[in-house]
């Protein structure tokens, strides 16, 4: 397959888990804010959005205040931000555009369809109810593609790139969103187990589809630590760190296999599996929370950049 065609698949997974994970996000932000005060907390719910995807130098340059519209603006339909939902969704089509013959009919049809009909949508037309609306069909038009990519494509290399471009972009999300609300959600003056630090807690297994994985999971209220567990090293729930490494370095062996030979990918994505699953929520508490997450991230950049480096230029 020519590098051309492997980064256009790659990276079409990549901007259109990132548009679903912004829907997510902008969801969350969207429930907390209207909550009462006692459960809201102090701090901004929107500016938390703002922060887990990490563009707030780019936001504090366009905008003086991080309110419901200027980060509804930003997130989901500034062209200047190359991360809003609008800006995936087109760069998305235009990856698939370009690899037609790689995809199947149905994948193009809805990456398609759901550019269109993002074009009908403003921020100006964003009521809580419409807002609740847009992102259903944001999320629901990802996970449409996510299956259609399951149920129709080859499993040739062009499947091995695609299911590589989104576990690496769903690993850092879920990494992203945790440390966030460890830092960023609850303020240092309310206690752990309080009810505001419970529904924020909530709100980050909300984001990531593991409210009712959670409760299978533990069967148990909501602890902090456990919640950590379960997103980072908790192969079973499918947004969870380690599964997204799993999987990562699963389609990394098979174009290996399949090339006949292996490279700095496959010993990154090694590394950087083998370091999760030899840890515990222990082990990670006594690193720090939020040190373990940045190390993550770091680690999965890396490998990102080492696929890049491997197959994609």
């Amino acid at each position: 397959m020519l590098s051309r065609v492997a980064a256009d698949l790659y990276w079409l997974a990549r901007y259109v888990e990132r548009a679903e994970n912004t829907a997510r996000l902008l969801d969350v932000a969207s429930r907390l804010s209207s909550m009462p005060t006692t459960y809201a907390g102090r701090t901004n719910e929107w500016e938390s959005a703002m922060t887990a995807t990490g563009g707030n130098f780019l936001f504090d340059q366009r905008y003086e205040e991080a309110n419901r519209r200027n980060v509804i603006d930003f997130l989901a339909f500034s062209p200047e931000n190359p991360s809003s939902i609008a800006s995936c969704l087109a760069t998305a089509r235009q990856s698939a555009r370009s690899v037609r013959t790689a995809i199947t009919r149905e994948m193009w049809e809805v990456i398609n369809d759901a550019w269109l009909e993002l074009r009908r949508h403003s921020v100006d037309s964003m009521s809580p109810r419409q807002l609740a609306e847009f992102l259903l069909f944001v999320k629901d038009s990802c996970l449409r593609l996510d299956g259609f990519a399951y149920r129709t494509m080859l499993r040739t290399d062009a499947h091995a790139f695609y299911n590589m471009g989104t576990f690496i972009e769903r690993g850092d999300a879920t990494a992203r969103i945790l440390d966030v609300k460890y830092h960023v959600l609850l303020p240092e003056q309310d206690g752990v187990g309080s009810g505001l630090d419970y529904f924020q807690w909530a709100s980050i297994l909300r984001s990531a589809s593991a409210l009712t994985a959670y409760q299978w999971v533990f069967r148990d209220a909501l602890r902090p630590w456990r919640v950590a567990e379960l997103l980072t090293l908790r192969k079973e729930l499918p947004r969870s760190i380690v599964n997204c490494a799993e999987n990562t370095l699963w389609f990394l062996d098979k174009l290996a296999n399949d090339y006949g030979r292996q490279g700095p990918a496959q010993r990154a994505a090694r590394a950087y599996h083998a370091g999760l699953v030899n840890n515990s929520i222990d082990g990670i508490y006594q690193e720090g929370l939020h040190e373990f997450l940045q190390r993550v991230i770091r680690q999965n950049n890396a490998l990102g950049e080492a696929i890049e480096a491997q197959y994609l230029r």
